[in-house]
């Protein structure tokens, strides 16, 4: 086990990454004890703006940060790394349809998941945080041949913490009390948040909230248009609760979680719950500490549950198909 966690984040000078990185180096990902060097990926025109952020880092003196990379080299930035943090991605134009959209990042997550493959450590971990999360990384994952599959998941920690958040709330209660809630299906407005077998304080989260109109409604509404809202209240997307929530993701994989408060993971689909089979896709999964991570079953879904969740799935399906072309 390497003394020196090497860790590789893409998008590096981004929003998101400029939040993400003090986290990193501050070992909110493995711990007080674990040290890190940052492998940093940008693409050529922004690499003056990464070196000011190297700057940054270097003059906050984190005591557990042992060097810096900046580059614009994927196969440099993912040498012998620990966990590939895929943050950098094309953001949707004004006008731009989602299939293009999907085709141009399809093109940068085939080239990260190759360099991946050929250069990164022997038992990398990649987490993907660029939007569309769950069809980028089915691509890098398609196209890193040679590693396990079950080695990468996308980002839907933002989005179970919303919920978390919004749960909390509507009972009076802190969102630290809310356990077991799951995002089923896709990082995107069809996503499911389920609170079917969450609780809050030890009750179930049903019983807590006592308002299920709310629950099948304002609270579906509210989680699944939250990143809409904060773009439209600070004229920016999210980025530092999206980064807390890469952190969070991230740091899951290297502790162990229970089912008594699982992680949602969007992950390889073996087709559990209905979800159909070859698709990322939000579960409800335990961890062991060592980056790998195992799907919570047996979950009674009701039927409205199924209905919500399938909208999501066909999202996601439709997604595929879209960039089958780029899948290996």
């Amino acid at each position: 086990m390497s003394m020196v966690k090497r860790v590789a984040v893409t998008g590096a000078a981004g929003q998101i990454g400029y939040s993400l990185l003090p986290l990193i180096a501050n070992g909110s990902i493995f711990g007080p004890g674990v040290k890190v060097a940052l492998q940093l990926l940008e693409v050529t025109p922004v690499l003056p703006a990464l070196e000011g952020v190297r700057m940054e880092l270097e003059d906050c003196a984190f005591p557990l940060l042992t060097s810096v990379t900046c580059t614009d080299k994927p196969e440099v930035a993912f040498r012998d790394a620990d966990l590939c943090l895929l943050v950098g991605s094309k953001p949707r134009g004004k006008g731009q349809e989602r299939k293009d959209l999907l085709m141009e990042n399809g093109q940068i997550f085939i080239g990260q998941g190759r360099a991946i493959a050929a250069t990164a450590g022997p038992d990398v971990r990649v987490v993907v945080v660029g939007n569309p999360c769950n069809t980028n990384c089915l691509i890098a994952m398609r196209n890193a041949k040679g590693v396990p599959p079950e080695r990468f998941s996308a980002m839907t920690r933002l989005d179970q913490s919303r919920a978390k958040a919004q749960l909390a709330q509507k009972a009076k209660k802190h969102w630290s009390t809310v356990k077991n809630v799951t995002i089923w299906g896709n990082h995107s407005n069809t996503q499911y948040p389920d609170w079917h077998h969450a609780t809050i304080d030890g009750v179930p989260a049903a019983k807590a909230v006592a308002d299920d109109a709310w629950l099948q409604g304002p609270f579906l509404k509210t989680v699944q248009e939250r990143g809409k809202a904060i773009i439209e209240a600070r004229g920016k997307s999210s980025a530092l609760s999206a980064a807390q929530a890469a952190c969070d993701h991230a740091k899951s994989l290297f502790t162990v979680t229970t089912k008594d408060d699982w992680a949602s993971l969007c992950v390889l689909s073996d087709g559990s719950y209905g979800t159909p089979e070859g698709l990322i896709s939000g579960f409800p999964c335990t961890t062991d500490g060592k980056g790998n991570w195992h799907l919570v079953q047996g979950l009674a879904m009701n039927e409205f549950s199924k209905q919500k969740a399938t909208i999501s799935w066909n999202e996601l399906l439709e997604e595929r198909e879209m960039v089958k072309a780029l899948l290996g």
